[in-house]
């Protein structure tokens, strides 16, 4: 037997697989396809203070190795997901946790204190890489000071894990790690989307409708990976991988390069049932290695 449990602030999962916001739905779209109740958690799409229709199509369009998306954050408010939403994902036994944005920090403790209000989610992962209206539309996650204040308002407003979102594009991302985890940060996930753009020759204009979208799939992955690792050696939280995680293979480069939990996005798109095939993946890795304990295995490269 092989112990795949894991701990991410106070939350306790059962295995180290979780689901990327905005990839997944609210979970109950893939019980077709899998038991839910066999991953380790699952995070919902990416939760605002006020309903958002998101930008204009196209917002999607396929790239080598990879996919660029400009969806904007559509979801109908936190309202609707207390009301409608919450009832209805709250049967599972897999851990949900729910992505929160916002455009400004008032947004951000607003959808927070109605999730501690009104629901008994125990964690949230908080995306700074939100526009900071305040500051030009810069993202808050681009700078020390923007990420710091969010986290900050944050876990003054929030009682159960905080995980925080670090966006790829910055200088140094150890360093936005290092500042939300000095103002209160359960844990840290990485990487967001990096930013790209692709162009049709034949019509001379952006594929997508916002110009620039986010970069996802395996031609993150060696960069996502890279962060993991750099980050997990500077902060002593626990930090969450994820960038281009298409199989159980791509997921332990993560686990050694010093993850504790890792999230699976667009592979999702292309194979629904691709969660719990990692879950069997690692623990066969476990078996054929001899490792009874995951933690065993986290940051190994290292060692």
């Amino acid at each position: 037997m092989v112990n795949l449990s894991v701990k991410i602030g106070d939350i306790l999962l059962k295995n180290p697989v979780l689901t990327a916001s905005g990839t997944f739905g609210y979970g109950e779209e893939f019980s077709d396809f899998i038991d839910i109740d066999r991953l380790g958690g699952y995070i919902v799409k990416g939760t605002t203070l006020e309903p958002r229709q998101g930008n204009d199509y196209p917002r999607m369009v396929e790239t080598p190795s990879g996919m660029l998306n400009a969806v904007g954050l559509q979801n109908k408010g936190v309202e609707h997901f207390i009301s409608e939403i919450y009832p209805r994902i709250r049967k599972y036994k897999a851990e949900p946790i729910v992505n929160v944005s916002g455009a400004k920090i008032d947004d951000y403790t607003a959808v927070c204190r109605r999730l501690n209000e009104s629901t008994d989610i125990r964690c949230i992962e908080v995306n700074i890489s939100c526009p900071n209206v305040k500051q030009g539309g810069m993202a808050f996650g681009t700078t020390c000071e923007g990420a710091a204040s969010v986290t900050r308002a944050v876990r003054k407003s929030f009682d159960g894990t905080v995980i925080v979102k670090l966006s790829p594009n910055v200088t140094d991302i150890s360093e936005i790690a290092k500042a939300v985890e000095s103002e209160g940060a359960d844990a840290v996930s990485l990487i967001n989307t990096m930013m790209g753009m692709a162009i049709d020759v034949e019509k001379m204009r952006p594929y997508l409708s916002t110009i620039t979208g986010g970069l996802s799939g395996p031609a993150v992955r060696p960069v996502a990976v890279r962060m993991v690792w750099q980050v997990a050696k500077a902060v002593k939280i626990p930090v969450v991988g994820l960038g281009g995680i298409m199989n159980g293979r791509d997921a332990m480069e993560f686990i050694l390069a010093g993850a504790t939990a890792i999230e699976i996005g667009t592979a999702n798109f292309i194979d629904p049932a691709v969660t719990v095939k990692v879950v069997d993946y690692i623990e066969d890795f476990c078996q054929r290695h001899g490792i009874t304990d995951i933690t065993e295995l986290i940051g190994a490269v290292n060692r």
